[in-house]
């Protein structure tokens, strides 16, 4: 087999790239220059395209040696059959390089982050959706642990009967962001609560935001931007609400945007809290205006995080799980929500969405 054209000439592009990179860090005057980081990083990222570009020139040289003697009439017997044993093998090595190249491709340097913040809100339904969104924040802690993963509480607005109004946490860990950037939308549940007595099926939603956190470098927030509010913190249990002024809530003025934290007890740590969730939904506003921009000149928009839109439904009675943007459906909602399957879920996702988008990067 062959690579598509498109593929081959990124992986050339970048390999070039990272080699006009190599020598250009390796100048002194550039090391003590206050760009030498930001091109330290360039460089490390196309790192992976270089080693594949790499293996790919020494495979086409093994495919042209082997053609040259399966194409001789004249040559060697012998000689001939280990040509067709190697170019099998060139063959398999090709297909798997293909694969890796697209998921290389498609890797920009938010892929690269380990820190995000997930947020899931109750929607529609009532008491059922915050008990649904109770059920997804436990199986994204289940997921998180399994890879690895550290995760920290940074608001969450508990309901009477167990569940979550609100909850925001952050995750940090290898790839996190490439792994739950798709997870952003409306989900979907379809099952009988506990509380319904005819046994009637009950259909509500959450909604589930999946933001890179912002570096401090990245989003520069100004004194003069926000008015910070003190309040007494609230919630369920009167025995636990604090009788004093804990709670913060920022309003960053330009952009309107309000971030109330009152999860700890003291306002510093609430305040710290609260500005780390606000240069986060700041990125995330720019990354969407961003990605609009690019996406705009392209055939399909890939990836959006539109957030409006069900992206997933859990049915319960059918033990069944489909991901309406794929459509793939699997019959072990079970399994998925022990933990255990979402990642089968993940890794289609992951796969379709950089088939697209590797589509419109070689289409412009």
């Amino acid at each position: 087999m062959e690579l598509t054209p498109a593929i081959v000439n990124k992986l050339t592009e970048r390999a070039t790239r990272y080699r006009e990179l190599t020598e250009m860090i390796s100048q002194p005057e550039v090391a003590t220059s206050k760009e030498y980081p930001e091109l330290l990083r360039e460089h490390g990222q196309l790192e992976p395209a270089n080693e594949l570009a790499k293996r790919l020139e020494d495979l086409t040289a093994r495919d042209s040696e082997n053609k040259a003697v399966l194409d001789d009439p004249e040559e060697d017997a012998e000689l001939r059959e280990l040509a067709e044993l190697d170019q099998a093998e060139v063959e398999e090595e090709l297909a798997a390089l293909e694969e890796e190249a697209k998921a290389v491709l498609v890797t920009d340097k938010e892929d690269l982050r380990a820190k995000i913040i997930v947020e899931i809100r109750a929607g529609t339904g009532g008491d059922e959706a915050s008990l649904f969104s109770a059920d997804l924040y436990r199986l994204y802690k289940k997921f998180a642990d399994a890879k690895g993963w550290r995760c920290e509480d940074l608001e969450v607005s508990q309901t009477d009967v167990g569940g979550f109004k609100e909850v925001v946490f952050a995750v940090q860990g290898e790839g996190c962001w490439a792994l739950m950037q798709f997870e952003s939308g409306v989900h979907r549940v379809q099952r009988v609560p506990q509380t319904e007595t005819q046994g009637r099926i009950h259909t509500s939603a959450s909604t589930v935001a999946v933001l890179a956190e912002a570096e401090e470098a990245e989003i520069q927030i100004r004194d003069e931007d926000l008015r910070i509010d003190t309040m007494r913190a609230g919630g369920p249990g009167g025995q636990s609400v604090n009788k004093t002024s804990s709670a913060v809530r920022i309003t960053h003025l330009p952009t309107d945007t309000v971030v109330i934290c009152q999860d700890e007890k003291s306002q510093h740590k609430n305040k710290a809290k609260a500005l780390r969730i606000l240069q986060t939904r700041l990125l995330d506003a720019e990354r969407q205006r961003l990605h609009a921009e690019r996406a705009a000149s392209r055939k399909s928009q890939v990836g959006t995080g539109d957030r409006s839109a069900r992206i997933r439904t859990y049915n319960y009675p059918q033990n069944r799980i489909t991901d309406h943007r794929i459509g793939l459906t699997l019959y072990k909602l079970d399994e998925v929500i022990a933990g255990t399957a979402l990642g089968e879920v993940i890794d289609a996702c992951t796969a379709h969405f950089n088939a697209e988008l590797l589509k419109g990067e070689t289409s412009d």
